[in-house]
């Protein structure tokens, strides 16, 4: 996979208020009109928009209904500048940056999709701007953080050594992931370093500032972390599909039912052989529907993550705009979902 195919995409550059360059991604919908709304996709923590490559790749180029796709690194990682102030590596900064990012672009309402860290910024970003979302999906993250894996993260960030060439980049990432995904195939370790890390001055280096890792140490992990309910039940008006990888140590599988239990309309999937965060290559399981949700036929049940997202919440999400008795005006209600 070609994560820098400078023909699938235009990048984009954006100076914030304070005066930070970040780098975008705009995938343009296959040479056609798009379908829909744009869809915009935020990464993890340290993570940047090639994690995002192959999913917008197929949302833009699908024959049936392309979307144009969005990816943003955020301030610190990726193609965007490092900030001088490390205290504004913060999801509330981070959230007004999308704003003002869908704003520069004319971005009135979108998709969006979250990993990890991404995921947080959406439940801030729908309480800051609710009419900005029109449906999203949650990869690996929700209103609660285990605190074993917050560790786990903040310790392997944190020690990191030199690394020399891309062996050594795919043979540190297995030292560190591999008990978790057992699905991963040679390619797709090697997909993921690519993903992380960039060449640097003759190396091959993580590509965020060390900063953001560095923050972590400052976290309190005897005591459990702050959780986002009131923000994540302000969700309850939109889709949601919310991905969980089977071995994840950041998001259990007793918050993930307690989210089924607070929003009704949630949509489940379980990445199986996949820990924190699935990657959107690796075929999973089927997804699991609330009981009010019609269910509709999979063509395959052991789809691919983001072609299971793509069908749920994405080109063919119906939204039903005029107002129900129960809902509230000026929300869409999803009526039907389907899935290729």
């Amino acid at each position: 996979m070609s994560f820098d195919d400078a023909d699938a995409y235009v990048p984009g550059h954006f100076v914030t208020q304070d005066g930070l360059r970040l780098y975008t991604r705009d995938y343009q919908a296959n040479g056609r009109a798009a379908q829909g709304v744009p869809v915009i996709c935020l990464a993890g923590l340290t993570r940047n928009s090639r994690d995002f490559q192959q999913f917008a790749l197929m949302l833009s180029r699908d024959e049936s209904a392309p979307r144009r796709v969005i990816t943003i690194d955020s301030r610190g990682r990726g193609n965007s500048a490092w900030d001088e102030n490390k205290s504004n590596y913060n999801i509330a900064v981070e959230c007004g940056d999308v704003i003002a990012i869908c704003d520069s672009l004319g971005i009135e309402r979108a998709a969006f999709i979250g990993t990890s860290r991404g995921g947080l910024l959406l439940h801030l970003l729908a309480a800051a701007r609710p009419g900005l979302i029109s449906g999203l999906v949650l990869n690996d993250i929700g209103p609660v953080i285990e605190n074993e894996g917050m560790a786990k993260i903040r310790d392997y960030l944190n020690a990191s050594q030199p690394i020399d060439d891309w062996d050594g980049a795919v043979a540190a990432l297995r030292r560190i992931h591999e008990r978790n995904f057992p699905a991963l195939s040679d390619r797709d370790w090697l997909d993921m370093a690519q993903a992380i890390y960039a060449e640097k001055d003759g190396a091959v280096a993580a590509d965020y500032d060390p900063a953001i890792a560095a923050q972590l140490l400052t976290l309190d992990l005897s005591q459990p972390l702050p959780t986002l309910w009131p923000q994540f039940e302000g969700l309850s008006n939109l889709p949601v599909l919310a991905i969980r990888g089977e071995h994840s140590e950041l998001l259990s599988e007793a918050t993930f039912a307690d989210m089924a239990q607070r929003h009704r309309g949630l949509v489940r999937l379980t990445a199986a052989g996949q820990g924190h965060a699935p990657s959107s290559t690796i075929p999973t399981s089927t997804p699991r529907y609330p009981p009010s949700f019609r269910k509709p036929e999979l063509a395959a049940r052991n789809g691919r993550i983001w072609t299971v997202a793509k069908g749920l919440c994405l080109p063919r999400l119906s939204l039903d705009k005029k107002k129900k008795p129960g809902s509230k005006a000026g929300l869409p209600r999803l009526t039907e979902v389907r899935p290729d």
